[in-house]
């Protein structure tokens, strides 16, 4: 067993080293340019992320579609993510971070466009779409789409589901001493009801939920900021300074490089967003819009909440709490964190622990689409089977959620690390390759100001 995980622990190394982190970095910076940095529009794509279009097709609202994108992309990553960036990279991996998720809006953007252009229609009248979608409709390449399902289903057991449920359930085991079995349990039980309703289901506890946490997380990061505020121009100048310079061992710091502040930096910024991983246009495919780009631009504000606000709020909270106490250890990013906000008695503890338990379970709620629309996929024509396969995934999936609650996982990780490349991949194809049908629809719709219109396209029927 010891030899299989070092084989997939090196293999998982492999495929998230530098060829990838190129191929995914390259690719936000080269859709950012063709697009005309679409990053500007934020503003706007957060006034369309609130605004109901009741009468576009689609199965959920805007940000319904947005909420539960959210809730699969904002996880644990977020915020021990951040830590193990920092422990590895030095502070100068949070402002790497957060580049990469400024440029990885325009990815996002053009994964959410592609989803709306080339979704279908179920029998039953449900929207259908995403990567698998783009690859055989759009370029004709239906071999790289079932690739895509494929790892995309192996990868909702993964890190959407059995690292995040490890993380709650040992979490609330060493906090509050509540058992882990128990926790499984009630995390299985609370799935179960959730996902049995659909992504109607999904999208409403979702919507209730991804404010609430989001909220909650960044109102106590404000506080532990604020307590810190002596320390926060101290914390921003060696955030800057050591993501372009050196930096010596001392200070709370372990010995950086740049190469490290930017490898780590854009690794976990590239993995907690998921912008070019193919997950969140699967979600945006079922949203309420009447073109492809007024969800592309929702899409995109997905990648702003999760990295350019969230994950640059945390990254701020470890760095001040290293500068204003240098006797905390920040050589293991679990324990950095912890460390950070207990430095906020009591109230530090409950944010990050309501932080974890609501960021991993609304993760949970939306991989779990995420898969089921894979098998779904999967399943083609044959509609009988499909729902049989749905069926048995869901029992798989909700049985997944009590055993990642109970055992160790340190090879699933690595596991759920292979399974999202290999998702990467074909998703970035897609997105390079059709780069001109995107250019061409972000013309019409966006850059000639005529957002309003209608696509007036027919959504063909699977």
């Amino acid at each position: 067993m010891n030899s299989f995980a070092d084989i997939v622990e090196k293999i998982s190394t492999a495929v998230w080293g530098w060829p990838m982190i190129i191929l995914l970095l390259g690719t936000h910076v080269f859709m950012t340019i063709r697009l005309r940095f679409p990053q500007l529009k934020v503003g706007k794509a957060i006034r369309l992320s609130v605004t109901r279009d009741k009468q576009s097709q689609g199965d959920v609202s805007q940000f319904g579609a947005l909420a539960t994108a959210l809730a699969a992309t904002i996880g644990t990553g977020n915020i021990v993510g951040v830590a193990t960036a920092v422990a590895l990279g030095g502070p100068g991996a949070v402002l790497w971070c957060w580049i990469t998720g400024v440029f990885g809006m325009a990815t996002k953007y053009s994964e959410g466009l592609l989803a709306v252009k080339y979704r279908v229609r179920t029998q039953d009248g449900r929207m259908l779409g995403g990567p698998m979608f783009a690859l055989e409709r759009g370029l004709n390449a239906k071999w790289l789409a079932i690739i895509f399902a494929v790892f995309t289903a192996l990868a909702a057991f993964g890190i959407g589901n059995t690292v995040q449920a490890n993380s709650i359930s040992l979490l609330l085991n060493e906090t509050y001493g509540v058992s882990q079995y128990v926790v499984g349990g009630i995390l299985a039980l609370l799935v179960l009801l959730v996902i049995v309703f659909g992504v109607k289901g999904i999208s409403r506890v979702c919507s209730a939920l991804v404010p609430f946490m989001a909220l909650f997380y960044v109102i106590g990061c404000l506080v532990i900021l604020g307590l810190n505020w002596q320390f926060l121009g101290e914390s921003v100048r060696l955030i800057c300074r050591s993501a372009f310079t050196a930096r010596a061992a001392g200070g709370g710091f372990i010995g950086t490089t740049v190469l490290m502040a930017c490898r780590f930096g854009i690794a976990r910024g590239l993995f907690s967003n998921e912008s070019g991983l193919g997950s969140a246009p699967i979600v945006a495919a079922a949203a309420q819009t009447r073109n492809p780009v007024r969800q592309a631009l929702v899409s995109s504000t997905g990648t702003f909440w999760d990295t350019v606000v969230v994950c640059a709020l945390t990254g701020l909270v470890i760095v001040s709490s290293i500068v204003a106490h240098p006797d905390i250890d920040c050589t293991q990013g679990a324990a950095l964190t912890k460390a950070a906000f207990e430095k906020l008695p009591h109230i530090g503890p409950l944010i990050l622990s309501v932080g974890i338990v609501t960021f991993a379970f609304s993760t949970i709620l939306g991989w779990s689409y995420y898969g089921e629309r894979a098998i779904e996929y999967l399943a083609g024509k044959n509609h009988k089977a499909g729902k049989v396969m749905i069926a048995v995934y869901r029992t798989l999936f909700i049985a997944a959620v009590f055993i990642g609650s109970v055992m160790s996982l340190s090879v699933v990780w690595n596991l759920a690390d292979i399974a999202n490349a290999l998702m990467a991949l074909p998703n970035l194809a897609a997105i390079l390759l059709l780069s001109g049908v995107i250019v061409r629809e972000t013309r019409k719709y966006l850059w000639n100001d005529k957002l309003d219109e209608d696509g007036g396209e027919e959504t063909p029927i699977l």
